[in-house]
Formats: C-alpha cells, sequence, structure tokens
C-alpha cells in the first residue's frame, strides 16, 4: 500500500525537465546567435561613442542592432518567463512529493501497515527535505546581489540624456561657419573644482582656419568638445559661452550642431565594415554616390592606397580599422569628415600619434584641405608643423587665449608661440 501511495504522489519530473530543456535549447541557439551579433554591433558603437556621437550615427546603430539581434526581446523574455515557471515547478514538486509521503506514512505507521525501516525511510525523506531548504536558504545573498545588480543596469537603461540630441532649435537659416566664444568657462563634471577654461575669448571667421596651441592640459581639446556638446559651458552669464552664427549653442539641437560639422580625432575609429561603408558614415542624410565617396578620399590622399588593393573600396577594414596602417585610418578618416563637406570642421591632434612617414602624409593631406577648403576649420595642433597652414594660431595657457594672430607675426613677435615653436624643435 505504502508502495502505491509513493508511486502515486511521484511527479513526472524526468519529462518536465526534458520537455523545459528541448524547449531552451530551441530558444537559446537562435536568439543566442543573434544577440551575439547584436552585442557585438553595440560594443564597436559603445567603444567609438564619440565618433557614433560626432557624426550623428546612433539611429543608425540602433537600427543595426535591432537588425541583429532580429528584435527578439519580447521573445526572449517569454522564454525566460517560461522557463522560471517549469524550472519552479519541476523543483517544488520533489518537496511536495516530500511531504505528501511523510503524511502518508505517518498515517499508515499509526495504523500499524508499515514497520519502524520505513519510519526511518521517512526521516529520511525529512533529512533531504531539510537539506534542500537549506540550500535554498544560502542562494538569499545571491539573491539579494542578483536583485542589487538588476536594479542598477535598469537605471542605467532608464536613465535620460542631460543633453538630448533632438532636444533645442533647428535654425532655417544654413549655419555660415562663423563661431564666437565669450568668457568660457568650463570645469569636468568629476573636476568641479579644477577650472579647465577661465574666461577664453576669441571669434573665429567664416572660411578662416584657426590653430588652438598650448601646454598638454591647457584646454585645446576641451574647446572642440564644448562645440560638440559633448558638455556644457558654465553658465555663467547670457552672454557668455560659445556662439555659432551668433545663437548660442546651448539654444541649439545638438544633432543639428552635429550635422554641420565634421571631426578627425587623435584616435579615429573605423567600424568592422568596408572602405566604403566608413566613408560614407560621414553623411548618413543622404545617398551618396560613388563619385562623392572618391572624391572625398582623393582629397584625403587615400584613394591611389585603396585602389592598389584587390577589392578596392569594398575592402573589410577590420575590428576598429585593425587590417590598416595608424595613417591610413586617419587618411580614411579625414575622407569621412569632408564626404559630408561640413560648415565647420575640427581636427583634433589628428597626426600627434603617427610615426614620422604617416605624419607627413596625413599632414599633406590635412595642409591641402585647410588652405584649399572654403569651410572654417579649428584644428588643435601637438605638433607646431600643423599650423603652418592656418589662418591664425591662438595660444592657449591656463584656460585663457594669451596671443593670437598669423603664424609668422607670432614667431616674429618672440612670444609665448615662439617659446612653444623654439622648444619643439
Amino acid at each position: 500500500m505504502y508502495t502505491h501511495a509513493k508511486r502515486a504522489w511521484t511527479p513526472d519530473k524526468t519529462e518536465v525537465t526534458i520537455f523545459d530543456g528541448l524547449h531552451l535549447k530551441d530558444v537559446s541557439s537562435s536568439e543566442g546567435a543573434k544577440l551575439a551579433a547584436g552585442v557585438s554591433v553595440a560594443q564597436e558603437a559603445l567603444t567609438s561613442h564619440r565618433t557614433v556621437m560626432s557624426f550623428g550615427l546612433e539611429n543608425y546603430f540602433f537600427e543595426k542592432y535591432a537588425e541583429k539581434s532580429g528584435r527578439k526581446i519580447p521573445v526572449l523574455d517569454w522564454s525566460n518567463i517560461f522557463f522560471s515557471i517549469v524550472s519552479t515547478v519541476a523543483q517544488s514538486m520533489q518537496y511536495f512529493q516530500m511531504a505528501a509521503s511523510f503524511y502518508v506514512g505517518a498515517i499508515l505507521l499509526r495504523r500499524k501497515e508499515i514497520g519502524t525501516f520505513t519510519v526511518f525511510r521517512v526521516f529520511t525523506m525529512i533529512s533531504f527535505s531539510a537539506q534542500g531548504v537549506g540550500r535554498a536558504a544560502s542562494f538569499l545573498p545571491d539573491l539579494k546581489s542578483a536583485n542589487t545588480g538588476a536594479r542598477k543596469i535598469m537605471q542605467i537603461l532608464r536613465r535620460k540624456s542631460k543633453l538630448p540630441v533632438d532636444e533645442g532649435e533647428e535654425p532655417e537659416k544654413p549655419f555660415k561657419g562663423a563661431i564666437e566664444f565669450r568668457n568660457l568657462h568650463f570645469a569636468y563634471p568629476d573636476r568641479k573644482h579644477t577650472q579647465v577654461l577661465q574666461g577664453f575669448d576669441h571669434s573665429v571667421t567664416s572660411g578662416s582656419s584657426v590653430a588652438l596651441v598650448g601646454q598638454s592640459g591647457c584646454g585645446k581639446s576641451t574647446i572642440l568638445q564644448l562645440i560638440l556638446r559633448f558638455y556644457e559651458g558654465a553658465d555663467i552669464s547670457e552672454e557668455s559661452g560659445i556662439f555659432m552664427d551668433g545663437q548660442n549653442i546651448k539654444n541649439l539641437a545638438p544633432r543639428w550642431i552635429r550635422s554641420n560639422i565634421g571631426v578627425v580625432l587623435q584616435q579615429s575609429d573605423l567600424f568592422d565594415l568596408t572602405i566604403r561603408e566608413n566613408i560614407a558614415f560621414g553623411d548618413l542624410s543622404r545617398d551618396l554616390s560613388m563619385d562623392e565617396i572618391i572624391a572625398a578620399a582623393r582629397v584625403a590622399k587615400i584613394h591611389e592606397f585603396i585602389m592598389s588593393l584587390p577589392e578596392g573600396y569594398d575592402t573589410m577594414v577590420g575590428i576598429r580599422g585593425s587590417q590598416l596602417s595608424g595613417g591610413q585610418r586617419q587618411r580614411l578618416a579625414i575622407a569621412r569628415a569632408l564626404v559630408r563637406k561640413p560648415v565647420l570642421l575640427l581636427l583634433d591632434e589628428a597626426t600627434s600619434a603617427l610615426d614620422a612617414e604617416n605624419e607627413r602624409a596625413v599632414q599633406d593631406a590635412l595642409n591641402e584641405t585647410i588652405s584649399s577648403s572654403s569651410m572654417t576649420c579649428l584644428v588643435v595642433a601637438h605638433r607646431l608643423s600643423t599650423v603652418e597652414a592656418c589662418d591664425c594660431v591662438v595660444v592657449v595657457e591656463g584656460g585663457q587665449k594669451v596671443e593670437s594672430g598669423p603664424p609668422q607675426t607670432l614667431l616674429q613677435a618672440k612670444g609665448f608661440f615662439y617659446s612653444l615653436h623654439s622648444a619643439a624643435h
């Protein structure tokens, strides 16, 4: 009778587990591959976030992530819920079985239908049950840690940007390229007591090229980041800040600002796509013709190299451009910046990380771009040879402008720029 009772309380846990495993195998194999592809896209975008933001590629990578991951988040959530329910039932049934068996055993013992040995087996069941409860209790700290981690992840996912890219005005009149810095102050959020810029003033006329030079840490690159609205300058007054064609950039939408700007950074990020696609990333607002891409590559002095490759413009550059040299990556970055025909070109120490040979090649491309272009150029220079083609040099020290003028005029004046130039040589 006891045997019959015990069989009656035995759940088909094996069947539940097999069904659970078969279902999750199908889900995990397909979803795992899609999520891996999606994570690869997300990782590439996050590690190159400044490039993504500078060229307004947020929507592109969002859509690419959705495409690679298959937009299967709801299905994945359902499978997780299914797994949780099945796992809970499967794990709980064994304890229901033990409890029921103990209850039935006690009744049978009182009726003297079973012996002491059977009672011992019942107590063994209780012991196993207690062990199970103990193991479950030991997981409570892990559950707390997991809950804390999940809360932090959700906080990040729900966090809204302090500078939404679409929030602000988008002037109807085209940007002409005039930039004015008025009493500009700035301190990084994690170093609020250290002022990087302390009343920087300068006016850049449309179509001119201006080089920002100075010692490391004087605030040169910070000025470019403020133009791109990666950060906000201090609110000193309504008349202070950065003005584009007379309009305070704090009132302008970051996406509109960046759509008028081409950027070449010290370490330019390329994406694991073809050369053609990487150059075309410079302007996703329209369908670029191959002629436009080639024209930008010619100006950047990279066309001849590209044509020497077996697959030409369809050559894959590898993760972060790993298949190319530093100089080739920088020239591709220049082509990417130029293909959008920007009104304002920002060059942030574009040659400082290159060797002498690559620096000459990139410098030639930059000098030709600066001297022959009608766009406004702001150049942050570590090596002073970069500034020779610029119309004006601004020496920054202590977060302020201490000297400005044409390169040759400043050299003859033997002031701050002369000292920097002499030290470099």
